[in-house]
């Protein structure tokens, strides 16, 4: 008996090369943005060992029937953070072929401080990786270093600059980040405590960002009124801490500003013929989620939420509120037509205003929608979920169809049953994705389906600088989604939110079958998937 290139040859007779699983009958999109192939796929372990056409044989063969056979799809910006711990499987994104969640706008689940001096699960980045991967999840995970959490860990909630030493703090802990695996810094510049920060902190932590190869990703301190100077900021930091630079959700907001578009992608244009690595990513959705909180200056908010309530309830700084509120300070506030309350924490104003217009619930609280909204806050003692109507579905059009724009979804990653999907949710959590492929690429007819599947697969991983993930290759990690493309489909509603998504037929995640004709298998073979300055630690190391 001999061996020759994977044949083994026995009384003249060869046998065929045998694979633990077979991938047969799909069309294959790799990632590059090629047109698609007929072909099979094999993999071993946790890797893809042949692709294409090859002659071999399975130990399992799985036939797709000319369905789509793709690279596992990147959510570029996720707070699945948190719902994994309570529950692993990620169903609501597995759904949709997710098989990376990253995690850090401006907040990260590291660096943080033991709570009352108690013992707690985590305190460092590098932590809560090894944590989540010990505890067992379905999706593979990274995640950026939060400006927010290094500026909170130092800083607190205070509305100052860093003195010299404690700018100096801040940076050591981006740096011990950055060799625990961050992908770079994420900031989150339309909220508090993060817009605290100038351009020059910003500058100085990202510096260390660039000396791991790592990147700058941002929610930009303005994405209405002041969307140009904001922009401006980003190219500022990109250039003077020499790191590429991606805004988060890419998004005009409230109607007097959707003209700005063009000058808008003018400038991103502009900087990138400069030499500026500049990217994007952006939700499929013509409505944002946040809190009502969003729509308060951020001085009132300094110290945290019981400190901004106390404010609140001072009739001087009420005042003060209303009239910056009145007057457009820092911008003009939405439309209380263009908002609906999603959720609260007491029960009580849930059954009254849960579902309704801010514009309805001021009515039915007989205030003017400012007042209405600061005595909620108050009494809910909570931020308010809400969801913003306030981007212009061209616009949503338009950004979809620029080259490097990923996809995200913002949100969590959920189960559709209780416990977990008791409070109401922004449908992005549900059909970002699907989203695009099915309304965007089959219906509008954006772009391709190949063009689709390169930017959730292979943008982000360059952008990130991932190695073999993204792309279907020899040697890659075995993240495959197979999809029908003329299935697929967003299902969530703004009305009803918790509904998955349909036609992601299988999800395999490093090699392992996470998801079988559509439902979860169980398994839990998600890993941290981790940033450049890791690999250079390692090599130090």
């Amino acid at each position: 008996m001999r061996i020759f290139f994977g044949f083994i040859f026995f009384m003249g007779c060869a046998i065929k090369e045998q694979y633990p699983l077979i991938i047969r009958n799909g069309l294959i999109f790799d990632g590059s943005g090629a047109a698609p192939y007929k072909g099979d796929l094999a993999i071993r372990g946790d890797s893809i060992v042949a692709i294409g056409s090859f002659n071999a044989i399975g130990e399992k063969e799985i036939d797709v029937h000319g369905n789509a056979i793709a690279p596992g799809f990147i959510n570029m910006l996720s707070w699945a953070d948190g719902s994994l711990l309570k529950d692993g499987r990620s169903m609501s994104d597995i759904k949709q072929g997710v098989t990376l969640e990253v995690f850090g706008e401006g907040w990260s689940p590291g660096p943080r401080k033991k709570k009352n001096d108690q013992d707690t699960l985590w305190t460092t980045l590098g932590g809560y990786f090894a944590m989540l991967e010990k505890k067992g999840v379905s999706t593979n995970f990274a995640s950026f270093v939060g400006a927010t959490s290094i500026r909170n860990y130092v800083l607190g909630y205070e509305n100052r600059a860093p003195e010299p030493q404690e700018l100096e703090q801040m940076k050591q802990l981006v740096d011990e980040a950055m060799r625990e695996g961050a992908m770079g810094l994420g900031s989150s510049l339309i909220y508090a405590p993060a817009d605290y920060a100038s351009t020059e902190e910003l500058i100085e932590l990202c510096k260390v960002v660039s000396k791991y190869n790592g990147i700058y990703i941002t929610h930009m301190r303005s994405e209405s009124d002041k969307i140009l100077p904001a922009l401006n900021e980003v190219f500022r930091i990109a250039q003077d801490a020499n790191v590429p630079a991606e805004i988060y959700h890419l998004k005009i907001n409230n109607t007097w500003n959707w003209n700005k578009i063009d000058t808008m992608l003018f400038k991103i244009d502009s900087a990138q013929k400069a030499g500026l690595k500049i990217t994007a990513d952006m939700y499929t959705y013509h409505a944002s989620g946040t809190s009502l909180t969003a729509r308060l200056p951020t001085w009132v908010q300094e110290g945290g939420a019981p400190a901004m309530r106390k404010r609140l309830k001072n009739r001087a700084l009420r005042a003060r509120v209303l009239h910056e509120l009145k007057m457009g300070i820092p911008s003009r506030n939405s439309d209380p037509q263009d908002v609906m309350l999603l959720n609260f924490r007491k029960d009580s104003l849930n059954e009254l205003y849960r579902g309704k217009r801010l514009n309805e619930v001021a009515l039915l609280h007989g205030k003017s929608a400012d007042e209405t909204m600061l005595d909620l806050i108050v009494a809910d003692k909570s931020g308010i979920a809400a969801i913003f109507f306030l981007i212009s579905e061209e616009n949503v059009k338009r950004m979809l169809a620029l080259p490097y724009v990923s996809i995200c979804s913002d949100a969590g990653s959920i189960a559709d049953e209780e416990p977990y999907n008791s409070d109401p949710t922004h449908p992005r959590a549900y059909g970002s994705f699907a989203r695009l492929l099915g309304k965007y690429v089959r219906e509008e007819k954006i772009m391709t389906l190949q063009e689709a599947i390169r930017r959730l697969t292979s943008l982000p991983a360059a952008n990130l600088k991932i190695q073999k993930r993204g792309s279907l290759a020899i040697g890659n990690y075995a993240d495959v989604v197979v999809f029908d493309p003329d299935t697929i489909k967003d299902v969530a509603t703004f009305e009803d939110a918790h509904q998955y998504a349909e036609g992601v037929v299988h999800v395999f995640v490093n090699g392992v079958q996470v998801l079988k004709d559509g439902n979860h298998t169980g398994a839990k073979p998600g890993k941290c998937v981790r940033g450049p300055g890791w690999n250079l630690k390692t090599l130090m190391d």
